[in-house]
């Protein structure tokens, strides 16, 4: 029988192997290239992901970010708050996320193993729990899940779609 936690963890996998593809074979000039002055890079795209993932898991399951307690904010180097998550961003903020693969792809490496670690924790019963109450109607574990697994399927769709367009340069 597949459980909620084998499809969330399926899910998780497909945006991980997307990742690591999208990632492949570009150069940080590569990776921080834009189709305008106002797109988004594969570089902003891949780190944004991550960032929304670490940020929403972590909270979700009551831990700190890996962002800030494994060290990725210092290896980044981003001009920003240690909070940000690149949700507002505008195309100065996205043209300053610059990085090399193996970074981007190691950062979101540990954020998929800590959100497939904690989902893999979860009960049935869990996914009812209330984490938000900010909206109306408050925001459950499952919602929340589901939410970044969107997020994060709809960006790495968008850097596969740029990826490709640096192909035809």
């Amino acid at each position: 029988m597949t459980t909620a936690n084998d499809l969330l963890i399926d899910g998780f996998g497909r945006v991980r192997e997307s990742v690591r593809a999208v990632l492949e074979g570009l150069d940080e000039d590569r990776l921080a290239a834009r189709p305008d002055s106002h797109g988004n890079s594969v570089a902003w795209l891949v780190w944004h992901l991550s960032r929304v993932q670490d940020d929403h898991v972590a909270d979700a399951a009551g831990a700190e970010q890996l962002w800030t307690s494994g060290g990725w904010v210092e290896r980044f180097r981003l001009p920003f708050d240690v909070g940000a998550t690149g949700y507002g961003h505008g195309a100065e903020e996205v043209a300053q996320v610059r990085a090399p693969a193996d970074l981007l792809d190691a950062y979101h490496e540990a954020v998929h193993r800590a959100s497939v670690d904690y989902v893999a924790t979860l009960a049935d019963e869990d996914y009812a729990r209330i984490v938000d109450e900010r909206w109306d109607p408050p925001v459950t574990l499952a919602v929340r899940l589901v939410s970044v697994l969107n997020d994060t399927t709809q960006h790495v769709g968008q850097a596969a779609y740029v990826w490709g367009l640096l192909q035809r340069d």
